[in-house]
């Protein structure tokens, strides 16, 4: 096998390794910063940690202490299982992954 048959047959291998990964859903692209992620999904209730729905359950460190919101584990746990007003991100709508991008941007950020 020459040099030049080798890089063609490797091409093909990683060609078809390629449109097999997409056509099961895997996806080898940068996973989004939690901050991207935040504003995607929590934004437009949340915009600068405040709340429009419930201004008393703002996501900055006073209202989450009052709220018994500690950790990342709190925060996953009500997006997750969330009260009135909020949607519901269960696993299939945001992977553990990214809602725990999310939940240590929100603490970095607002929990000061």
């Amino acid at each position: 096998m020459n040099m030049r048959t080798s890089i063609t047959s490797l091409a093909m291998v990683l060609l078809g390794f390629g449109v097999i990964a997409g056509a099961v859903g895997v996806s080898f692209g940068a996973a989004k910063s939690g901050e991207v992620l935040f504003k995607e999904h929590c934004d437009v209730c949340h915009q600068d940690g405040g709340n429009i729905v419930n201004p008393k359950k703002t996501l900055h460190k006073k209202d989450l202490q009052a709220n018994n919101i500690k950790t990342e584990a709190d925060i996953i746990k009500l997006m997750r299982n969330p009260g009135p007003g909020m949607p519901k991100f269960d696993e299939k709508t945001l992977s553990d992954h990214d809602a725990k991008a999310i939940a240590k941007y929100m603490l970095k950020t607002f929990n000061k």
